[in-house]
């Protein structure tokens, strides 16, 4: 049996009531010395450490469901319905398994090869470098790659945007190269909202469709949907930030990020999406979804990615990402995995495919802390038949980080002594207030709104916020709409010509949320009017 923390086997115990058994097929069983009890135990004391409302979790081994259950609430609401393995999650990033797997059935039928040139299936496809783009192929949309930046394009993707597919891809041409391409990773949603798209040129439907009933129908996945919950389903997770909760579902109504983050799934749909893994494209109806030798090109490793800080405990020396999949070595053992945050929810898919083995956490909070923990305890568990506490490990990283963040912003944050707000007379703010238009993402309005100066972004009602100024032309955008719990809040230096007249704005994400890709946007001033 795992040992554990006094503290965490306390933990477990008044949870048990909100617990809730799913399916699970009994042909084979959990490891030798794995109780669901130390499962329980584990998700108990990752969901307190962590405060996250509600979690589901399913465990394969030897390729058949042993364990499926849901712990906790589906909101923050401690009156709300218990979660359980039908509870529907947003799956984010794992997402990307998905439209990674919709092409590999086209590569199957010999429509489509990971190393065909994309402009040969669509020749409106371009990117910054002409030379890049007449030799960017079907796998370099897919692995990370690429030479853009970190989260190159995702201001049109997220923040309750309005964009379509055909504009976003528009925009593709403007996004800047930062590092020489396939150099380096840098992860990227754009890409994959291409390769939906290469998925509806192909066969004539929409990504939706396709990834609806080639994949989710066909291999009977039980609650699990490619398009957001609608009025009427109530067996729904609602997401939840470190200070807010996220109840508005229709946030979460994003067709441009589809192929890169909008399927829902429940615990009991992801297990057996797993199993099909498993099992080489076999799902457990016995449907062929896709090949054996697609299962291993979408589980091959395309590109090289740093170690992680656990690398030394948990002896890797390697880490990948294949085609919608990272993948490491794990106390020797090939680890295959993959993450999602959308909307304030978090999934976690991982495999151990030399142990038939595979494990779905799925949360509704957007801490990816109590995944990470669960995932790294259990899947240990599996490769080595010995115990560690990896919940207080992830929970000692996050306070750390927090601390460190605290003392960082009280010595040289906005606000603090080092860098004091300033009051700007009404003409001073004069100086900033027009509109403002960046190639690809369009207009920006700088607005005054009585004594306050305002920004806006055009196709995102969740972009319009609060400047507060600093010395020297520098802001902080404050956003109105708080789901990232400020991660996205910015810096606004507004750019002066020789003669003193604002010209230009540059932009800098003050958190650590990537997928604002502010330092992207290069507008430039082209009037001089603004009202809210």
């Amino acid at each position: 049996m795992i040992q554990f923390p006094r503290q965490s086997l306390m933990l477990a115990l008044p949870a048990a009531i909100l617990l809730s058994t799913s399916y699970v097929t009994h042909a084979a069983t959990l490891p030798s010395g794995l109780s669901e009890q130390d499962i329980s135990t584990t998700v108990e004391h990752a969901r307190s450490a962590f405060n996250v409302p509600g979690i589901a979790l399913a465990v394969v081994q030897d390729g058949e469901v042993v364990f499926s259950r849901g712990y906790g609430r589906r909101t923050q609401d401690s009156a709300s319905a218990p979660v359980d393995g039908r509870t529907l999650f947003a799956i984010g990033s794992n997402t990307k398994e998905f439209t990674t797997t919709a092409l590999a059935q086209l590569v199957d039928q010999g429509k489509l090869g990971w190393n065909d040139r994309v402009i040969d299936h669509m020749p409106e496809f371009r990117v910054a470098d002409p030379s890049i783009t007449r030799d960017f192929r079907v796998s370099d949309l897919l692995t990370h790659h690429s030479g853009m930046g970190q989260g190159a394009g995702d201001l049109m993707l997220f923040s309750h945007s309005t964009f379509t597919r055909p504009e976003v891809l528009a925009g593709l041409p403007f996004m800047p190269f930062t590092a020489p391409f396939r150099s380096e990773y840098a992860y990227n949603n754009l890409l994959y909202v291409v390769a939906g798209a290469l998925v509806e040129r192909i066969t004539g439907q929409s990504w939706e469709n396709v990834v609806q009933k080639r994949l989710i129908n066909a291999a009977d996945l039980p609650a699990c949907q490619s398009t957001p919950p609608v009025k009427g389903q109530t067996n729904v997770a609602t997401g939840e930030g470190e200070s807010s909760v996220l109840p508005d579902k229709s946030a979460l109504r994003l067709p441009a990020v589809a192929p890169a983050g909008s399927i829902w799934c429940s615990a009991d749909g992801m297990a057996r999406w797993i199993q099909t893994y498993l099992n080489g494209g076999r799902a457990p109806n016995g449907r062929q979804i896709f090949s054996q030798a697609s299962r291993d090109a979408l589980w091959g490793p395309h590109g090289l990615l740093p170690l992680p800080d656990t690398a030394d405990a948990t002896k890797t020396h390697f880490r990948a990402y294949g085609y919608g999949w990272f993948m490491e070595d794990f106390f020797g053992l090939k680890r295959v995995w993959h993450t999602g945050t959308i909307g304030g929810m978090v999934s976690y898919v991982t495999f151990l495919p030399e142990r038939r083995s595979g494990i779905v956490i799925l949360t509704n909070h957007d801490d990816h802390g109590a995944t990470y923990a669960i995932a790294t305890t259990l899947s240990s568990y599996v490769a080595t038949g010995k115990s560690a506490d990896w919940v207080t490990h992830f929970l000692n990283e996050k306070t750390a980080r927090q601390a460190a963040n605290a003392k960082k912003a009280a010595e040289s944050g906005p606000g603090s002594p080092a860098r004091p707000f300033i009051t700007l007379s009404h003409d001073a703010q004069q100086d900033y207030v027009g509109t403002y238009r960046d190639d690809w993402r369009g207009p920006i309005t700088i607005s005054r709104r009585g004594s306050e100066l305002r920004m806006s972004f055009s196709h995102a009602d969740g972009l319009t916020g609060t400047l507060s100024a600093l010395p020297h032309d520098l802001f902080i955008v404050r956003w109105d709409n708080r789901e990232q719990d400020g991660e996205d809040d910015s810096y606004v230096q507004f750019e002066r010509d020789v003669s003193g007249q604002v010209t230009g704005i540059k932009m800098q994400v003050i958190g650590s949320d990537f997928s604002f890709d502010a330092q992207d946007l290069n507008p430039k001033k082209v009037s001089s009017s603004g009202s809210e």
